[in-house]
C-alpha cells in the first residue's frame, strides 16, 4: 500500500471514526477472503464502500474486469482516489443506503456484491436499505459478501428474515488489524422458489 493511500485512510478516519470504522485498511488477506468465491466468471460486481480499495484490487487478482466493476463510496476524497485507480471502472459517490432509489442497474445483473461498510455501527433501516438496494441488483443467485469484527453475523437474524435472506460465515482470519470474519448473504432458498 502507497504512502499516500496509507494517508487518505488515516485521514477519513480521524474526521469520522464511525464511519470509517477500522483503524487500518483491510489486509490482502482479507481481501482474499473477502473475494475466495468471485471469479471473472461472475458477471458484475457491485462494491460498496471500498475505500482505499483493497477489495478491489482483489476482485481485479481474481479476474474481474474493471469495467464490470461499480464502486460506491461515500467519502468524496476516497472516491477520488479510486477514479485515479481504477478509470474504467464504475465510481458512484454516494450513500449506498440509496441504491434502490438511485437505479443504478435497469435490472438485477449483478453477479456478486461486497461490502466494506460498517454494519454493526449502522442503524437497522439503513443496513435493511442497503441489503435491500444490493439484493434489487443481484441476480437471484447472486451473493453478497460482508466481513465484520464481531464475533456474529453483522446482520441482525430479524433483519435477515424478514429480507428473506440467510447467513453463512465463509472464514476468518487473524492477519488482520482487527481480526475479522467473512460472511455470505444470500435469498433464502424457499424465498427463491416462490420467485420462481
Amino acid at each position: 500500500m502507497s504512502a499516500t493511500t496509507s494517508l487518505s485512510f488515516l485521514r477519513a478516519w480521524a474526521a469520522n471514526p464511525l464511519r470509517v470504522a477500522a483503524i487500518a485498511p483491510s489486509s490482502a488477506t482479507l481481501a482474499r477472503l473477502m473475494t475466495q468465491e468471485i471469479s471473472g466468471e461472475t458477471g458484475p460486481v457491485l462494491e460498496l464502500g471500498p475505500g482505499t480499495g483493497a477489495f478491489t484490487w482483489a476482485l481485479l487478482a481474481r479476474g474481474v474486469r474493471e469495467d464490470a466493476l461499480t464502486l460506491v463510496e461515500s467519502d468524496p476524497g476516497f472516491a477520488a482516489l479510486l477514479r485515479q485507480c481504477f478509470p474504467m471502472a464504475r465510481i458512484c459517490c454516494m450513500d449506498a443506503a440509496g441504491l434502490e432509489a438511485e437505479r443504478l442497474f435497469d435490472r438485477p445483473r449483478v453477479g456478486a456484491a461486497v461490502s466494506g461498510l460498517p454494519l454493526l455501527s449502522m442503524p437497522a433501516p439503513q443496513v435493511r436499505a442497503i441489503l435491500d438496494g444490493a439484493f434489487a441488483a443481484l441476480v437471484p443467485n447472486g451473493a453478497f459478501y460482508q466481513f465484520t469484527y464481531g464475533l456474529f453475523c453483522p446482520v441482525r437474524k430479524r433483519i435477515l428474515d424478514r429480507l428473506g435472506l440467510k447467513a453463512c460465515r465463509i472464514g476468518g482470519t487473524l492477519r488482520n488489524l482487527p481480526p475479522a470474519s467473512v460472511y455470505r448473504i444470500t435469498r433464502h432458498p424457499l424465498r427463491l422458489l416462490g420467485a420462481a
